[in-house]
């Protein structure tokens, strides 16, 4: 505990050097459209490394921000969000389709056409049959959003029942003769554009396997293919043969000829391979103890983004010792926010909050009832100090007392240490914690599966789309807990029929109303954090560092950065 809390310190100093010599994308960044493709700068091996793989990789099964950021260089669905700079990454486009959908039947029809042309990257043409068959996989598959973004497609609900034998011809209706997509939805969904843009919703070839194709390659549409996968070693993506640009702002042609992605890295020595130019970007968070030395030293390779995303940690309500609301408030007020802020990078990299729902986000109320001197019942309006006082006598009121509660965290350096102090946390107000890291490549699947039974987690949630139901109905919503599945994003278990009829209320309300929906969010978030499923620690900002020799560098709000538009010449 004494060497954390030294590290404690020196990330709150470090941290301001980077900030007094770089800038934020607010200060220098537009909110534009994506400049026209210049070949003379293409070629080369990008080379990204990590800690650890993001595990499967078929792209209706994997969750992570570190996947996703490669998918928008190679899988498409009808829609995506677009390329560019700043708010313009929030924009959807049309991707596989001719243009957005014409709307009809009060928001319950979607009509698409499918564009001509386009190939996968084993040569086959994409075709409608194609789109009806991924969107039906989504469902065999088990996809982890396929009871919380899909399940108002027509016919998703007798897929939820039997997933292998999904069958959407009610949901889906396409004609191969005119190219035309038609979706028909039970009710309105004020966010089923930007659903259809993440990439779960990306088009397979209909002859993708109907289970978890995990290390199994899936031909792509996009400027990049993968060309071989072993999760402990390596990624590697090349061009896709039959790639031609479509739409410069959704699919757009890549600088690299190579994208490699190793894993096995500690954040060290990641942050030293970028140093020596021995690779171009790191993915894992910078260790504290070398944030000085990037803002004297490198100041002009570091990137500073805002994000729309949390640090938080889940809590099982269906086992003990959280199945005691007292114990999950315990933690909650137990938490010293600052103190994880500080060992994430300082003030300057995060903020702590205690509501679900980020700041500047639909739905947004400024108030924590997890702070000394308030509750839920009368919350003030943001975190201030822990109270482990009153976390004890909590621990104590609820009969939880001497529980032995396993901390599951991932195995890099920063996500350990906040590990680390969760568990110092846990002791103090009364149980017997210990810690239990493991791999990145599994840890986000493994804390979503019930049969592991995992107690308490640190883990990350960034936004698939701005609007409050990505994270309380996606989080928190009785259709995305699935017991015994990995792919059960739900990983509090949590299910009030109640907040949940509200949450499906809000969403329909968002079609005509969203000032009123998003009033709406913001009781729903405040009646689930009196119930404490969850403690939210903090919101971060993305730092990218990047080598001298990577230029080019533009960032995503949905996906960081551009992979494919790094220029290597």
């Amino acid at each position: 505990m004494r060497r954390s809390i030294a590290v404690l310190a020196l990330a709150s100093t470090l941290s301001m050097g980077i900030f007094a010599s770089t800038q934020t994308a607010s200060a220098t960044g537009t909110d534009a459209p994506l400049a026209a493709f210049d070949a003379s700068h293409a070629g080369g091996t990008l080379k990204l490394v990590a800690n650890a793989a993001a595990g499967s990789l078929d792209p209706k099964i994997n969750y992570t921000a570190q996947y996703w950021q490669l998918y928008q260089a190679t899988y498409d669905g009808l829609l995506t969000f677009s390329y560019g700079d700043g708010k313009n990454t929030f924009n959807v486009v049309p991707d596989l389709a001719v243009a957005l959908p014409k709307i009809s039947n009060g928001g319950k029809t979607l009509t698409f056409t499918l564009r001509k042309g386009i190939k996968f990257s084993n040569g086959a043409p994409v075709t409608v049959a194609d789109v009806k068959a991924s969107f039906e996989r989504i469902f065999k598959v088990s996809s982890p959003t396929a009871g919380s973004f899909y399940n108002g497609i027509v016919g998703a609900d007798a897929c939820l029942k039997a997933p292998s034998t999904c069958k959407l011809d009610k949901g889906i209706v396409v004609n191969a003769a005119t190219g035309s997509i038609i979706i028909n939805l039970v009710s309105p969904d004020d966010a089923i554009l930007s659903k259809l843009a993440v990439p779960h919703a990306v088009i397979n070839p209909a002859s993708a396997p109907s289970k978890d194709a995990g290390t199994t390659i899936i031909p792509t549409t996009g400027a990049y293919m993968f060309k071989s996968y072993d999760p402990n070693k390596s990624l590697i993506m090349v061009r896709n043969p039959y790639f031609k640009e479509w739409n410069h702002q959704a699919q757009p042609a890549g600088y690299p000829d190579e994208i490699d992605y190793t894993f096995g890295l500690t954040a060290e020595a990641q942050v030293t391979a970028v140093e020596n130019n021995q690779a171009n970007w790191m993915y894992d968070p910078v260790p504290a103890d070398r944030l000085n030395e990037l803002g004297t030293k490198y100041a002009s390779q570091v990137h500073v983004n805002p994000l729309t995303a949390m640090w938080y940690l889940p809590m099982n309500v269906n086992i003990a010792p959280f199945n005691n609301v007292k114990a999950r408030q315990a933690v909650n007020y137990a938490l010293d926010r600052a103190a994880m802020v500080k060992i994430f990078g300082g003030s300057q990299l995060a903020a702590p909050v205690c509501s679900f729902l980020p700041p500047n986000f639909p739905g947004h109320v400024d108030y924590c009832g997890y702070t000394k001197g308030a509750t839920p019942a009368k919350p003030a309006k943001a975190w201030g100090s822990a109270d482990l006082a009153l976390a004890k006598q909590l621990v104590k009121e609820s009969g939880t007392a001497g529980t032995a509660v396993g901390v599951v965290v991932s195995d890099d350096e920063v996500n350990k240490q906040m590990g680390e102090y969760v568990q110092s946390v846990l002791n103090a107000i009364g149980y017997k914690a210990t810690l239990k890291p493991i791999s990145g490549n599994i840890q986000f699947t493994y804390i979503q599966n019930t049969k592991n039974k995992v107690q308490i987690s640190v883990t990350q949630w960034y936004q698939d789309y701005p609007a409050a139901s990505d994270f309380l109905y996606v989080l928190l919503g009785c259709a995305s807990f699935t017991p015994g599945s990995d792919s059960s994003i739900n990983m509090a278990g949590y299910c009030n029929k109640t907040l949940d009829a509200k949450m499906k209320a809000a969403i329909l309300q968002g079609t005509t109303d969203a000032a009123g929906a998003n009033k709406a969010w913001g009781a729903i978030d405040q009646a689930i954090m009196a119930d404490a499923p969850v403690a939210v620690a903090f919101t971060p900002k993305n730092l990218d560092f990047i080598s001298s020799s990577t230029k080019n560098y533009h960032f995503s709000l949905q996906y960081k950065m551009f992979v494919d538009q790094i220029q290597l010449k």
